[in-house]
C-alpha cells in the first residue's frame, strides 16, 4: 500500500485560503494564493487564483511612487529590522545612561570575573614595572649614583647620552652666561665632577672589552 504524501508542494493553494474566488475582476476561479495589498498593508491580502496571483506578483514593485532618497533611507532601517539604533557605550534612545556593566544580570559571575581577572593583571604589570626599576636602580655602581643624579640621569645609560646631559647643563649653567649669578660657578664645577667621573667609568669599561 501506497502511503499518501501530507507535505505541502509547490504551488498548491493556501490551506487558509478563503472560500470563495478570486479577487480578480471577472474571473470565477476559486482564490488560493494571497497577495498583500500594498506596501503601507502588507497584512491584508487580496486572494487570486495562480493565473492571477502570478500576474500580480509579476508587476509589484514594493518602492512604487518612492524617491531614491526615501528608498536608500528604507534599506538601511532594514539592516537594524526598522528598530531603532545607537551607537555602542552612547544613551539609548529611551535617555538611559551610557552601557554599565553593573546593569546586568550576572548570576555566574561571568562579567565579574572578567573584571576582577583584568583588575589583577593590571595590578601584576605595576608590580613588574616596580619591580624591574627596583632592580635596575640596585645594579647602578655605587660610584656612579650621585653622579648620575647631578646629571638628572637614570641607569642604565650610554656614554652618549651623558655626554649630550653634559653639554647641554654646561652651556645653561656657564659662569660666562650666567653674569652676576653667584651660584652658576659652583653649579658648573658640580656638573663638570660628575662628568669627569662618568667618563672615567666608561673609558674603564671600553679599556676591558678591548
Amino acid at each position: 500500500m501506497q502511503r499518501k504524501s501530507t507535505r505541502h508542494r509547490a504551488f498548491d493553494p493556501d490551506p487558509d485560503a478563503p472560500d470563495r474566488c478570486c479577487d480578480h475582476p471577472g474571473c470565477s476561479e476559486p482564490a488560493g494564493y494571497r497577495a498583500p495589498k500594498g506596501r503601507d498593508s502588507l497584512n491584508n491580502y487580496f486572494w487570486f487564483c495562480l493565473d492571477h496571483v502570478r500576474e500580480y506578483n509579476s508587476r509589484w514593485d514594493y518602492y512604487r511612487g518612492m524617491t531614491p532618497g526615501q528608498i536608500e533611507a528604507h534599506l538601511r532601517a532594514d539592516v537594524s529590522w526598522q528598530r531603532p539604533s545607537w551607537k555602542l557605550g552612547t544613551a539609548s534612545a529611551g535617555g538611559k545612561a551610557e552601557f554599565n556593566e553593573d546593569d546586568i544580570l550576572d548570576p555566574l559571575d561571568i562579567l565579574g570575573a572578567t573584571r576582577r581577572s583584568r583588575a589583577q593583571q593590571a595590578r601584576n604589570a605595576r608590580d613588574r614595572k616596580a619591580s624591574a626599576e627596583a632592580e635596575r636602580a640596585r645594579t647602578v655602581p655605587e660610584p656612579l649614583r650621585q653622579p648620575l643624579a647631578t646629571l638628572d640621569l637614570t641607569w642604565p645609560v650610554s656614554f652618549d647620552d651623558v655626554k649630550t646631559r653634559y653639554r647641554n647643563l654646561a652651556r645653561r649653567h656657564h659662569p660666562d652666561t650666567n653674569i652676576g649669578d653667584q651660584g652658576a660657578e659652583e653649579r658648573f664645577k658640580t656638573i663638570s665632577t660628575a662628568y669627569a667621573v662618568l667618563r672615567t667609568h666608561f673609558t674603564r669599561q671600553d679599556d676591558l672589552v678591548c
